[in-house]
């Protein structure tokens, strides 16, 4: 390299972002978004905070597999590293022609996000990042490797040296770092080290073939034998610590063909299709699981229109609620809590915030109910797919040991929305109607973020669990919401994360069936979308909807009565009329027809809701499509003549009946003991029990009591009557700071480059110095306020530019140059550069001002 060239080399990270265009640093911001927040001063302080722990580690967390091996071999490389060592490093001694082609594009990704800086001649891995991911005893580097040659034997006697020296044939050297210099060169001279190898036995070979790969640290006796012997004495292993002895990283490359990693990988693992279904099949199966969908939440949310479970003390749900929603929905547990923290991140369930604490619907699940079926499937798929909260976590511990309950804290995960997206995307990447192989989605996933090697305080393995864990998660959790169907992925689904149009299948069958099928489908999923703004996730949402509407069926307005008091909808069924038969019949089944059931509870449930039986029988012959049966007439009238010839009203509670007979049995029965019943009159009875238990137990009795109001009317209780205040959907937790926007990444870019400008521009000696004295850049001079007036008053005059050192009304410190355009009354009014705009600014919070020299 010539004199001009290194001179021209940055010789520092400041000094690198420095010489970048404004494209190559808005690459970096958006990369990193946190080096943004705030935004730097100047280019010195990005290039500080671009080398923190915190930033490096989150940096490292992001990248791919084989970028990541590339840092980690650049980490035990020569500091600086050539980019011809760092190649065969990768592609080791035969030159791996994949891997060769993969690593310019890596070193580019590493030098973009500022991890790597310098030319090919002199790469340089940023210090924390080597600190990170370089081999020590108490961290082993994920490479397999130990210490060079000149670290290990750190601690060795000068003796003992020579006597390595002496060993291998090689001449003695008057100092250590000459001689440990001389065994570097031999263990990396190819040819040399193979006749060294060829001379040892075959045991003494297996020692180190176990140790190559790694770890690289072994335990001797004090007394080793001979075919360890044979190693240390010739340096082949060095003793560490008493009884520990490693294997120097020259002597392991040799052995790898000059390999760091056992297995590099360039190429990321393919997304496998496990079968193949027709679209149409996908899309239909798709869409009556959106029905089913809609259906389970309705029923959720309906079971609870009276007010639901209570809220734990700590906050969520209850085991024992939770098995019997999933009871109530005829699902398990898991998928119950799937249900459940859906309708809370849409909005629809949140608690009530009474003294009574308890859950219910809110106000805005009355305004989804009168959406279309479409639309309300789609704001249903927004919420899963854009929330944190996890209910696979449900049933499990947290950090303190404690249960994890549905609806409780601690449930949020900020991967959980990248991850969904991000799976859904590599459905997206298959041909139209093709299922993904589990296993292969995973690979994948786990090649594009792989398990943290540089987290070593166990957090690595816990995140990387979770990832897998999430994934599958995402792909029951699609199926179940008919975001997917038969596994593959829907095309409402496709549109919902704003993937293009499907690639077709090259000689595929239309269908193949079974869970053994593997399909000749080797397809390169597209990478990860970037995150999409607030109006591209509400167009994304609204052509889900229309590519939904028309694979739904149209809502029926009837059902099949059947002599077995039982009602079949064979299909969805319209608002109104869901509504009533909801009331009047309860759920037996659901799938592709609805089965419901008449029972005297539901009739009665009915006629609280201030229905009468003559109601009820033309409700039933105005939608029925097959004749009333006569066994559901006599029920009707049956539980309507009986309801209400007993009146409950508050004493306590009273019981008023005309039939003084019906009072003298309720007397005589036994289940009656735990209410307090005492006659007042013979149509008259007083209780001790409130109101509302006093209803349950006689109608636990048998008995069809009616409340009244304090006027002697029939109370009406509907079913829809208890709403939550007005709640908002819970907000996701962000996965670290956002990423900027186009304006944003303008501003600060330009924000930054001024105050670089102003931070780095030559400035004249102050007042202080001698004659010719230079001015220290970075430094910000001190000067009085009568001073500072003279130089800003002299600079309106010449119309030169200056320097000045500024805290703004909220304590912050800034540098800027400025053009004074006038002074007066205690401001001075100037262009600044650095905002690149005229400001005003008091003098009292100018701390110092210096004229910048004439070559500035």
């Amino acid at each position: 390299m010539s004199t001009e060239e290194k001179s021209a080399a940055p010789r520092s990270l400041a000094e690198a972002l420095r010489a970048r265009d404004d494209v190559s640093l808005a690459a970096l911001l958006r990369s990193r978004p946190d080096l943004v927040t705030p935004v730097p001063t100047d280019l010195t302080q990005l290039a500080t905070r671009a080398g923190t722990r915190a930033s490096v580690v989150r940096a490292l967390e992001r990248l791919d597999r084989f970028t990541l091996q590339t840092a980690e071999a650049l980490a035990v490389a020569a500091d600086p590293a050539t980019y011809g060592e760092l190649l065969g490093l990768m592609a080791g001694d035969d030159g791996d022609p994949v891997v060769t082609g993969a690593l310019p594009r890596a070193v580019a990704l590493l030098r973009e996000q500022a991890l790597v800086w310098g030319g090919d001649d002199r790469l340089r891995l940023v210090r924390t990042a080597r600190e990170l991911l370089a081999p020590s005893p108490q961290h082993p580097s994920p490479t397999g490797l130990g210490p060079t040659v000149r670290e290990a034997a750190a601690g060795m006697s000068p003796g003992r040296v020579q006597e390595i020296l002496t060993a291998l044939g090689l001449p003695s050297t008057h100092d250590s770092v000459t001689a440990l210099a001389g065994l570097s060169e031999l263990f990396t001279d190819r040819e040399r080290m193979s006749a060294l190898l060829a001379e040892l036995p075959a045991d003494s070979l297996e020692v180190l073939d176990r140790l190559v790969w790694g770890p690289p640290y072994g335990q001797v006796t004090h007394d080793p034998a001979p075919h360890l012997r044979r190693l240390l004495d010739r340096g082949l292993l060095l003793p560490t610590a008493p009884g520990t002895v490693v294997l120097p990283r020259e002597v392991a490359l040799h052995l790898r063909a000059g390999r760091a990693h056992r297995t590099p990988e360039p190429v990321p693992p393919p997304v496998e299709a496990a079968a193949a279904h027709a679209p149409r099949v996908v899309d239909a199966t798709a869409a009556g699981q959106a029905l089913t969908a809609l259906a389970t939440v309705e029923e959720l949310l309906k079971d609870w229109h009276e007010g639901g479970p209570a809220v734990l003390r700590a906050g969520g749900l209850s085991v024992r609620d939770l098995k019997r929603t999933a009871v109530a929905l005829d699902v398990p547990e898991p998928v119950a809590a799937f249900w459940v923290e859906l309708a809370y991140a849409a909005g629809l369930l949140a608690s009530d915030g009474e003294a009574d604490e308890r859950y219910a619907a809110t106000p805005a699940y009355d305004e989804w109910r009168e959406l279309p079926a479409a639309e309300r499937w789609a704001r249903l798929a927004e919420a899963w797919l854009t929330a944190t909260r996890t209910p696979g976590l449900v049933g499990g511990r947290d950090a303190k040991d404690r249960t994890l309950s549905a609806l409780g804290p601690n449930l949020d995960r900020s991967a959980a929305p990248e991850v969904r997206h991000r799976v859904l995307a590599l459905l997206a990447g298959l041909p139209e109607g093709s299922a993904p192989d589990g296993e292969s989605v995973l690979a994948r996933l786990r090649w594009e973020r792989p398990l943290r090697g540089p987290r070593r305080d166990g957090g690595a393995d816990q995140e990387g669990d979770l990832r897998t864990r999430l994934a599958r998660w995402t792909l029951s959790e699609a199926e179940l919401l008919g975001v997917t169907g038969r596994g593959a992925l829907a095309a409402p689904g496709r549109a919902l994360i704003g993937a293009p149009e499907p690639p077709r299948p090259v000689d595929a069958p239309e269908e193949s069936e079974g869970p053994g099928a593997k399909l000749p489908v080797h397809h390169r999923a597209p990478a990860a979308l970037p995150s999409p703004s607030s109006a591209e996730r509400a167009a994304a949402t609204a052509a889900a909807a229309r590519l939904l509407a028309p694979l739904l069926p149209d809502p029926l307005d009837h059902v099949l009565l059947q002599a077995d008091l039982t009602a079949v909808a064979p299909g969805p069924l319209e608002r109104p009329l869901a509504d009533v038969l909801g009331v009047l019949a309860d759920v037996e089944s659901r799938g592709g027809a609805t089965v419901y059931r008449f029972t005297p509870g539901s009739v009665r449930r009915a006629l609280d809701a201030g229905r009468t039986a003559a109601d009820l029988h033309a409700f039933l012959a105005r939608h029925s499509r097959t004749p009333v049966p006569q066994p559901l007439t006599y029920l009707i009238d049956d539980v309507a003549r009986r309801h209400g010839r007993l009146r409950v009203g508050a004493a306590s509670a009273y019981v008023r009946c005309d039939d003084d007979a019906t009072l003298d049995e309720i007397l005589a029965d036994r289940r009656a003991a735990g209410l307090g019943l005492r006659r007042l009159a013979p149509t008259v009875l007083a209780a001790q029990a409130d109101p509302a238990a006093l209803l349950e137990g006689l109608r636990a009795m048998g008995f069809a009591p009616a409340a009244e109001s304090a006027g002697g009317d029939v109370l009406v209780a509907r079913a829809d009557a208890h709403r939550t205040p007005p709640r908002t959907a819970p907000e996701p937790v962000p996965d670290g700071p956002p990423v900027p926007d186009d304006t944003l990444l303008a501003a600060a870019i330009r924000a930054v480059r001024a105050g670089d400008l102003a931070s780095t521009a030559p400035r004249k000696p102050g007042p202080g110095a001698g004659e010719g004295a230079p001015a220290v850049n970075g430094e910000l001079p001190r000067t009085s306020a009568a001073e500072t007036l003279a130089t800003v008053q002299a600079a309106v005059l010449t119309g030169e530019a200056l320097w000045i050192g500024y805290v703004n009304a909220e304590g912050a410190a800034s540098q800027r140059v400025i053009a004074p355009i006038r002074v007066e009354g205690g401001f001075v009014t100037a262009y600044d550069h650095t905002a690149d705009e005229v400001r005003t600014y008091p003098l009292h919070r100018i701390t110092g001002v210096a004229e910048l020299a004439e070559d500035g």
